[in-house]
């Protein structure tokens, strides 16, 4: 059976075969429908790998991986100019409130010039879910943040200190959090709007990705309370909300069964048409869709519709390339040759349509 993306994070990690060595739907006969020049400056790819496993911190090599120069080179190849980089937070600093790990930090910031060294632009994801484990339970459980275990000040101060370290770096984008959930837009707001000052009084001028709260799913976006992401303050002026969106029947990314050729489009409209009557920015930093016609018209569906919409939305982020994903995991990017539908169309849009020829 298939993994999906959460079963797959979360589980125990087998390396797959060697990237390359798949197999997939050949889509040769189909023809491009890419703009020949995009609108959007972020047309990218999800690199995961660092934020694989359930042992906190885990052991690196055995529980998870950052991802090596060859599978940023596949993206590039591609056409992406963006890499999404998942990692944990507790691996970066296990100690709450504590220093850095120096080998974890070696690790994510070897990663980040290579990608910047590879010509592309990186968005840096902590992949939390607006909660970490600490070290005083034997980091056994999730604690949320705003709580006891976890205040929100020990949030504000780790961002802060990986704002300075990246903060001459241009071509990073801080993606705050990854999917929040449980706990209420009108909670999570101040959580933000204090850490994004924060980065702003150390000097960053980086874009920063602010997401909304129920994993930050763009059909969901006004019945989840997060119209209350309006009010989102920075100093800086560079922020986007950063919003996913899956095609499967609830959105959930865990099916390789697409709803419909429109399904894109019909879910990200209310949030899209919010962004736009509040002045806003978005970012679309995990979507994907199943690896056959109906996908690929979703997809061409959705790319189209940002694409039509380039006041709104500034780029985009498919889930997910990475060097473990297994060979038929539903939604992986790239690993055969030639690129499957799903790894080909989103590869068409990053390129645009002027590449089509040399598929």
């Amino acid at each position: 059976m298939p993994l999906t993306r959460r079963e797959f994070v979360v589980g125990a990690v087998a390396v797959s075969a060697a990237v390359g060595g798949g197999s997939g739907a050949s889509v040769a006969a189909e023809p491009c429908t890419a703009p020949a020049v995009s609108r959007l400056a972020m047309r990218g790819a999800n690199l995961a790998g660092a934020e694989f496993g359930s042992k906190m911190p885990g052991i690196f090599g055995q529980d998870y991986i950052y991802p090596a120069a060859t599978d940023i080179e596949e993206l590039r190849r591609l056409g992406f100019n963006t890499v999404r980089l998942p990692f944990r937070w507790e691996r970066l600093q296990p100690l709450l409130d504590g220093p850095f790990d120096a080998a974890e930090w070696q690790r994510l910031s070897t990663a980040v010039s290579t990608i910047e060294a590879a010509g592309m632009r990186v968005v840096l994801d902590v992949h939390n879910f607006a909660r970490r484990r600490v070290a005083a339970d034997g980091f056994a459980t999730d604690h949320l943040i705003g709580s006891e275990q976890v205040p929100t000040r020990s949030f504000v101060s780790f961002w802060s200190e990986l704002a300075q370290r990246f903060k001459t770096s241009p071509d990073v984008a801080l993606g705050l959090m990854n999917e929040p959930y449980g706990i209420a837009a009108t909670d999570w707001l101040p959580i933000v709007n204090a850490t994004v000052a924060a980065i702003r009084a150390r000097g960053a001028q980086n874009l920063i990705l602010v997401p909304g709260v129920a994993y930050t799913g763009a059909h969901s976006w006004l019945s989840s309370g997060n119209g209350a992401m309006a009010g989102v303050v920075d100093p800086g002026n560079n922020f986007a909300i950063e919003v996913h969106q899956y095609l499967d029947v609830d959105s959930s990314g865990t099916s390789a069964q697409t709803v419909s050729p429109t399904i894109g489009s019909q879910r990200i409209a209310a949030f899209q048409e919010w962004a736009r009557q509040n002045g806003l920015r978005a970012f679309l930093g995990e979507f994907a869709a199943g690896n056959d016609a109906t996908g690929r018209a979703a997809l061409i569906d959705l790319m189209a519709e940002m694409e039509r919409n380039g006041d709104v939305w500034i780029g985009w982020t498919a889930w997910a390339a990475g060097p473990w994903w297994p060979n038929d995991y539903i939604f992986r990017i790239g690993g055969s040759s030639p690129p499957d539908i799903y790894t080909r169309t989103l590869s068409e849009f990053a390129r645009g349509a002027k590449a089509c020829g040399s598929r």
